[in-house]
């Protein structure tokens, strides 16, 4: 007796449930993510071939702009606290210390910051600031910076970087290494655009050496 042939049908999947979920997913990402922000001080660094990574913990870092005007930054609250409280006990600034402490960086006289730092966090921006005063040797308030800030880390390590605008000039570069030496910060990290090193360089050939030796 022949075996019965069962109709043959085309495969049917049901997509419904995964389009909605799909869907479900991109309106999540599209409404949680965060764009990021234009930078409060735009820089453009030079670029190097140096391929050490900058640290990303307890990092002071002074940036100059193309103008010339310094701003400083830091990334740990408990050490800002402490600085804002050392400004109002040695200059009588009258600083709001949890405004202080939330702020992405400084760059104004000391006369100004408390005033500075009521000021909307969006309309913070170099652009309209003045910076930190540091090109007359005799008031680079840079110096306070520095010698404040290293207080507030002693017996921690401080990673000091510096952040320079390609177009900005030597003076005030000079003035902000003037305050480090008086500070006897002798060793900071520069901030570059890293960049590929150039084929047939001497830097590329021990580069190549080291390398080969690896292997």
């Amino acid at each position: 007796m022949g075996r019965a042939k069962l109709p043959r049908k085309s495969t049917n999947i049901d997509m419904t449930a995964m389009c909605d979920v799909a869907f479900l997913l991109l309106s999540f990402f599209i409404l949680t993510t965060k764009f990021k922000p234009a930078e409060a001080i735009a820089v453009t660094t030079p670029s190097s071939v140096a391929a050490k990574v900058a640290p990303d913990k307890d990092v002071v870092l002074i940036t100059i702009d193309k103008d010339g005007k310094v701003f400083l930054t830091m990334d740990n609250e408990q050490i800002k606290e402490v600085v804002a409280n050392t400004l109002n006990n040695t200059m009588n600034l009258g600083l709001d210390v949890n405004a202080f402490k939330k702020a992405g960086f400084y760059g104004v006289p000391f006369g100004s910051l408390a005033s500075f730092l009521r000021i909307p966090e969006e309309k913070r921006t170099g652009a309209v600031l003045t910076g930190i005063p540091v090109k007359d040797s005799a008031d680079n308030q840079l110096n306070t910076w520095v010698r404040v800030v290293k207080d507030a880390y002693l017996g921690k390590k401080m990673n000091l970087l510096l952040k320079g605008d390609n177009a900005s000039k030597f003076p005030a570069f000079k003035a902000v290494i003037d305050a480090f030496k008086k500070n006897d910060e002798q060793k900071f990290q520069m901030i570059t655009n890293p960049e590929s090193v150039p084929t047939g360089s001497e830097l590329w050939k021990l580069t190549m050496a080291g390398e080969k030796r690896e292997e």
